[in-house]
C-alpha cells in the first residue's frame, strides 16, 4: 500500500442482486482531498457501489480499492479510515443521543468533542432525548454528527441532507462539510452522493454521472461549466431552422435555446451569420448538466 494511493479506485466493477445488475463495469477514482460527487437516478447503482467499499456487498467482478487497500481482506483497517453516512439511519431505539454518540466514539481512537458539542448546539438536539423519539431529519443530524466528529480521512456520505429542513441542510453543507476538509487540508476526501446537485456546487471538485449502473460521464466540475453551455438567441424573424450538434435545441417563434456539450464557440459563429438581435452564452450548473446528460 502506498501512502500516494488514491481515496478509492474503482476499476471494471459489476454487483447484481439476482440477475439484476446494479452496478456494471464502474469505473472511477477519488484522489485524496477532493470532493467527489456521484450523481445517478434513484436505482442507478449510486448506494450498491457505496457499499461495496464498506464492504458490506461483495462484487461479482472488477476491483475496489480504498487508500490502497481492498475491504474485503482489510476491512478493519479501511473501516478505521473513514465515516459513512447511509441513505436510512437507525439506532438502537433503548439509547438516548448520548448514550448513541458515546458508543459511536468507544469504536474510534479519535473523536473531537468540541465539534461534537457545537454540531449538538447548532442543531439543536437534546442530548438526554431518546433515539426511538426523533424524527428522520434528528436522526440524520445524530449520524452526521457521529461521522464528523472522529475526523477520518474519508466520509462516505449517501444522501447525508435527506430530511434535513432547508436552513439547516444548508448550514451543514456550507459549515460542517467546509470545516471537515479545511481541518487537513489536502487529505479529508469525500464522497457524496445526492439528489440536491445544486447544494453542493461549490463544494464538488470532480463528479461520475450514472445511470443503471454505468458511467456515463466522469468530469472535474470546473472543465464541465466551461464545457457545457446554455446558448440563447432572439432573430428579427422565426429561429432558424439549422442543425446545431447540440444537446438540446428549443424554438419559440424568434427565439432559440440550446445546450452544448462542447464546441460553444463554433454554435456561437453558425448563429452569429444569421444575425440574431440578441446572442448570450453561460455556463451550465452542475444539476443542470446532470439533467442535459440523463435527458440525452
Amino acid at each position: 500500500m502506498s501512502d500516494s494511493s488514491p481515496a478509492i479506485q474503482i476499476d471494471n466493477m459489476t454487483y447484481a442482486y439476482g440477475r439484476a445488475e446494479a452496478v456494471r463495469g464502474l469505473s472511477l477514482t477519488v484522489q485524496r482531498g477532493r470532493c467527489y460527487g456521484l450523481f445517478g437516478r434513484n436505482g442507478a447503482g449510486k448506494t450498491t457501489t457505496m457499499k461495496c467499499l464498506l464492504n458490506l456487498l461483495r462484487p461479482q467482478s472488477g476491483s475496489l480499492r480504498v487508500f490502497g487497500m481492498d475491504p474485503a481482506k482489510q476491512e478493519q483497517a479501511v473501516k478505521q479510515r473513514l465515516a459513512y453516512v447511509p441513505d436510512q439511519v437507525a439506532f438502537y431505539p433503548w439509547m438516548t443521543v448520548r448514550e448513541t454518540l458515546d458508543y459511536f466514539a468507544s469504536f474510534r481512537q479519535h473523536w473531537n468533542s468540541r465539534i461534537e458539542a457545537e454540531l449538538l448546539e447548532r442543531f439543536r438536539l437534546d442530548p438526554t432525548k431518546k433515539t426511538s423519539a426523533l424524527s428522520k431529519g434528528q436522526r440524520t443530524q445524530v449520524a452526521l454528527i457521529a461521522a464528523v466528529s472522529p475526523e477520518t480521512e474519508l466520509l462516505v456520505l449517501d444522501e447525508p441532507t435527506s430530511g434535513l429542513d432547508p436552513i439547516v441542510r444548508r448550514e451543514f453543507i456550507e459549515t460542517v462539510i467546509g470545516a471537515y476538509q479545511e481541518g487537513n487540508p489536502g487529505q479529508r476526501t469525500i464522497l457524496v452522493s445526492t439528489h440536491l446537485i445544486g447544494e453542493f456546487e461549490g463544494l464538488i471538485d470532480e463528479f461520475t454521472i450514472v445511470d443503471e449502473g454505468r458511467s456515463v460521464l466522469t468530469l472535474e466540475a470546473d472543465a464541465a461549466r466551461e464545457r457545457f453551455q446554455k446558448i440563447r438567441a432572439r432573430f428579427s424573424q422565426s429561429a432558424p431552422q439549422i442543425d446545431l450538434n447540440a444537446l438540446h435545441v428549443h424554438r419559440t417563434g424568434r427565439e432559440l435555446d440550446c445546450v452544448v456539450r462542447e464546441g460553444g464557440e463554433g454554435i456561437l459563429d453558425r448563429l452569429r451569420q444569421h444575425e440574431p438581435e440578441t446572442l448570450t452564452s453561460e455556463s451550465l450548473t452542475l444539476e443542470e448538466i446532470f439533467v442535459a446528460v440523463l435527458q440525452h
